[in-house]
């Protein structure tokens, strides 16, 4: 593969690594403060290191990975403060983003938004987390897309691109400890065209789900290490 390969949707190479390294991020297959090289990366996607440079480049930008002293790039590690801040935008812009979307939301939407969600419930018996996690963001990708190219939506992903490493984390680490699915009220209210009560099933599903389990491991993992430093 060289530098100028486009591949069958047109995209170019610098396209094609950004969005690999884009759903890794998402997924949560790169572990927070796990560090990140150029030369390394282009080994491992047998590319050159121009088209890895500028997608690390780019997700710096966008807060996904941040650069390091020694040149190598990293997830950030994550504090109480700093996901709090996350879910707290989380909730305004997509809260804002589905109320937005709601009147053009068809039934057709509405069966791709099932379809998803029915993707979410079997991923998650099975504890397939790449599944759980892609089905999750797609759910939440359709409903605010469904108005067609939105501001909204490339600051929500970069959101998700933030966050994504330490869901997966949380979610492995906390899995059947506390589970609230909110994506039923979210598709009753669109069945009903109850604005109001989309922007409170969207909230509550960000709110009761990953803000809870989340600042349930910040908090542990916090209070595991006061008990280290204590007995050291």
């Amino acid at each position: 593969m060289t530098d100028l390969a486009v591949d069958d949707d047109g995209r170019t190479l610098h396209q094609q690594v950004l969005s690999g390294l884009r759903r890794r991020i998402l997924l949560g297959q790169i572990e927070p403060g796990q560090a990140l090289t150029i030369r390394g990366l282009a080994a491992e996607l047998g590319v050159s290191a121009m088209p890895v440079r500028e997608a690390l480049r780019q997700l710096v930008a966008e807060r996904a990975l941040e650069l390091m002293d020694n040149r190598r790039v990293r997830i950030p590690p994550m504090t109480i403060e700093r996901f709090e801040d996350l879910i707290a935008a989380r909730i305004v812009l997509e809260a804002e983003a589905a109320a937005r979307a709601m009147p053009y939301v068809t039934d057709a939407v509405i069966a791709r938004l099932e379809a998803e969600d029915a993707v979410i419930n079997e991923a998650e018996a099975a504890r397939d987390y790449d599944r759980w996690i892609w089905a999750n963001y797609a759910f939440h990708s359709v409903l605010y897309g469904a108005a067609g190219h939105s501001v909204f939506l490339p600051l929500i992903e970069s959101l998700w691109l933030q966050i994504g490493p330490f869901l997966r984390r949380a979610i492995r680490t906390l899995s059947g400890h506390y589970t609230v699915d909110r994506h039923g009220e979210a598709l009753a209210a669109l069945r009903r065209r109850d604005t109001m009560a989309l922007r409170i099933a969207i909230e509550a599903d960000i709110r009761d789900g990953i803000a809870h389990i989340g600042s349930t491991l910040i908090r542990s993992e916090a209070l595991g290490r006061q008990l280290e430093d204590s007995m050291a």
